[in-house]
């Protein structure tokens, strides 16, 4: 298994407790990489989101996709930061073979947040694997 999803799977469960996986994720959210001001838009903005999100897409060079993305709130920053972790840097076939519904499971996460935010969440994961399914294609 990857080791960044290892990883975060390993600090989830060293983590006593909810309250203090929730600072994890928020922390994780302040940590992203900055969008600039022009990179917040229509085209990049994900739909099903309660709060504002943005997600991009830049193809490196070696066929990986790496992820940068925002929002206007701090737990959703850092469910970006988890997905992150997860998706980031990867090619689009490695993307197509991620059980995102399995790594949910362990990390116990769909319990712990609302239900809004997990749609979001969810609306969040579809806009990655979309975008993976279209380098796929071309």
């Amino acid at each position: 298994m990857d080791t960044q999803i290892e990883q975060l799977k390993t600090t989830f469960e060293m983590l006593p407790d909810w309250e203090e996986r929730y600072r994890f994720i928020i922390d994780l959210g302040r940590k992203l990489e900055p969008l600039e001001d022009d990179e917040r838009n229509e085209a990049t903005r994900v739909r099903g989101c309660m709060s504002q999100v943005w997600l991009i897409a830049d193809e490196e060079d070696d066929d990986k996709l790496h992820f940068r993305g925002d929002s206007d709130a701090h737990i959703v920053r850092g469910l970006i930061g988890v997905l992150l972790m997860i998706y980031s840097d990867k090619t689009p076939q490695e993307i197509a073979e991620i059980d995102i519904n399995q790594i949910f499971a362990d990390l116990n996460l769909e319990q712990h947040i609302t239900m809004n935010r997990r749609n979001g969440l969810y609306s969040m994961v579809e806009t990655i694997q979309r975008t993976a399914s279209r380098r796929l294609d071309a």
